[in-house]
């Protein structure tokens, strides 16, 4: 079953001291067009989640966001560098002690106020037990996101039935239409000889040259070819994912048939059916740029 390039999923996953949530989202394109927003501390594994998001989504333009909530008292309090304090405590005392100079009567406003005492300090390194719940939630996104696209999917196949239903039977339409052709365009000939002509002219002549000029617009052939198109369109869609840009090379072929079917035509009636098919050829068209 074919799979629709349109697509969102979303998992959250809670640990400790956050919560990090992963959202993707995909729209239709030629190729794989990934743009990823990840959170500092997952950047490390940017390669390894492009790698993974390649393998499951194949093509569209891939929007994936990873980012960080953290639990509100974790950011409550700006942490203390305990250690630098304690250095800056035994430089200063030192410092007093060699140049007879008086301790600081409030300590903790001398000492708070040293460089990078007070300051946010993200934690570089990832904890790998972090890691794989993290990578779980990232699976867990594309899973929906493939599911709303085979979703999607579902209703593409079923539009595109009912426009390639809708095109065999206006082609079915074609045929009566076929035989009254000849007769007019037999009677056309022969009233404008008549006209114009004074003379007797050759039946037998005449009859030879209809011939070959209704051979010139017989359009059995390409009935028969677009019938082909049709029903090959359908095999394809039920061979499964991935056959989005073959979808639409046949869909250019049908719309060959339809053209040379039209300029063949030379019948009022005929041209309306045609002109039916190409409506039906352009919904197609435009939704099978959608199909993966």
């Amino acid at each position: 079953m074919i799979q629709s390039m349109t697509g969102f999923g979303k998992s959250t996953v809670e640990l400790p001291d956050k919560k990090v949530h992963v959202e993707v989202k995909s729209l239709n394109s030629k190729a794989l067009d990934l743009s990823t927003r990840i959170a500092p501390l997952y950047r490390e594994k940017e390669m390894e989640i492009r790698a993974e998001i390649s393998k499951i989504l194949e093509r569209g333009k891939v929007d994936f966001s990873l980012w960080i909530e953290k639990n509100e008292a974790s950011q409550l309090a700006t942490p203390i560098n305990a250690e630098l304090l304690t250095a800056y405590y035994n430089q200063i005392k030192q410092i007093s002690e060699t140049q007879s100079i008086p301790l600081p009567e409030d300590w903790f406003t001398i000492l708070l106020r040293m460089p990078d005492v007070m300051s946010k300090v993200e934690v570089v390194e990832l904890d790998e037990n972090e890691w794989v719940e993290v990578r779980k939630a990232i699976i867990d996104a594309l899973g929906q996101l493939v599911d709303f696209r085979k979703q999607e999917g579902i209703a593409l196949s079923n539009k595109f039935r009912q426009n390639i239903s809708n095109i065999a039977s206006l082609l079915a339409q074609v045929e009566p239409f076929e035989k009254e052709r000849v007769t007019k365009i037999k009677e056309r000939i022969v009233d404008a000889l008549e006209k114009t002509v004074s003379v007797d002219y050759d039946k037998n002549r005449l009859e030879q040259e209809l011939i070959y000029y209704i051979e010139k617009l017989d359009v059995n052939e390409e009935k028969q070819r677009l019938t082909n198109h049709l029903n090959y369109f359908i095999d394809t869609m039920e061979e499964g994912s991935g056959q989005g840009k073959k979808l639409g090379f046949i869909a250019q072929e049908m719309g060959r048939e339809i053209n040379t079917l039209g300029s063949k035509s030379n019948h009022a009636e005929m041209q309306k059916i045609v002109v039916q098919m190409k409506d039906e050829l352009e919904q197609i068209k435009e939704q099978v740029l959608n199909v993966m």
